[in-house]
């Protein structure tokens, strides 16, 4: 382990920083801010994810993953305590439904403005993340 090691920042590839910026401000109420030259939001616990423009041409990734086809390298599983409430709110605020879906009734795949997948998961009558497997 490396001492006082943490992470600082999550960094999301986009063809519209500021769009994506934009709809994960207002699916997670964070606050937007300019970070390092990119657009950034930032939760109250500190928590930073940055959108930055790639110096080619974006391509979105594809789910599910496809041989030879851009994978998604990453995603975003975030516990709600509403699962249809959240999917609807996401989905207003410009996300879709992927069209192949695994979670049964415990978490939904979307896929954010650019292309990611993320899951909103499902969270118990405490409030905990449930975990998808």
């Amino acid at each position: 382990m490396v001492d006082g090691i943490y992470i600082g920042d999550i960094s999301i590839d986009c063809g519209d920083p500021e769009g994506l910026r934009g709809f994960y401000a207002e699916l997670l109420g964070w606050d937007r801010r300019m970070m390092y030259g990119c657009p950034a939001v930032v939760s109250k616990g500190g928590f930073v994810i940055l959108f930055m423009e790639t110096d080619c041409v974006y391509c979105p990734p594809i789910w599910p993953e496809t041989p030879g086809a851009q994978q998604k390298q990453m995603h975003f599983n975030f516990a709600v305590s509403d699962l249809p409430a959240a999917v609807e709110a996401a989905v207003r605020l410009g996300a879709r439904r992927a069209a192949a879906q695994y979670g049964g009734g415990q978490y939904v795949t979307l896929l954010d403005p650019a292309g990611h997948p993320f899951c909103l998961c499902q969270s118990n009558a405490a409030g905990q993340y449930q975990n998808k497997d």
